[in-house]
């Protein structure tokens, strides 16, 4: 593919998870610019997304109050239950974790200026598992030029 007589360029990576605990905030940050250095790409997009149904990808700031914080408030919202929720019927005891990864998002996109990731001050991207002690993927896809 071509835009103004520049090739562009991709990269596709996974990076996989078999977290210690079963909900886990892990800081991704360093994995992701790996990727992107190793894409070549100077000027264009990044995609991190999480490919399981119950962990999520998402952008914050590294600090672990803010990381026990989070799993506080997601445990108030979607407590675990094994009565609490129809899709445990199917023999399943991870509901909680379905509806905190819809509360937390699937995906980021980062620009990537200059060979780097573009993020705001404090910025980290962090990949939040809430099923976790099992084999899990997240994709990282650079594109641009």
């Amino acid at each position: 593919m071509r835009y103004n007589d520049r090739a562009m360029k991709s990269k596709t990576k996974y990076l996989e998870f078999k977290t210690k605990e079963k909900i886990e905030i892990v800081n991704i940050t360093h994995q992701v610019e790996k990727v992107v250095r190793e894409s070549g790409v100077k000027e264009g997009l990044v995609l991190i997304n999480s490919m399981h149904i119950t962990s999520s990808v998402f952008i914050n700031d590294e600090e672990s109050g803010l990381k026990e914080d989070y799993k506080k408030w997601l445990e108030e919202l979607a407590p675990y239950d094994r009565e609490r929720y129809k899709h445990n019927l199917t023999g399943e005891d991870n509901a909680h974790a379905h509806l905190k990864r819809q509360i937390m998002g699937r995906e980021v996109v980062v620009a990537v200026s200059e060979g780097r990731l573009d993020l705001g001050t404090w910025e980290q991207i962090f990949y939040g598992e809430f099923d976790g002690q099992r084999n899990k993927r997240v994709l990282v896809k650079v594109m641009g030029e």
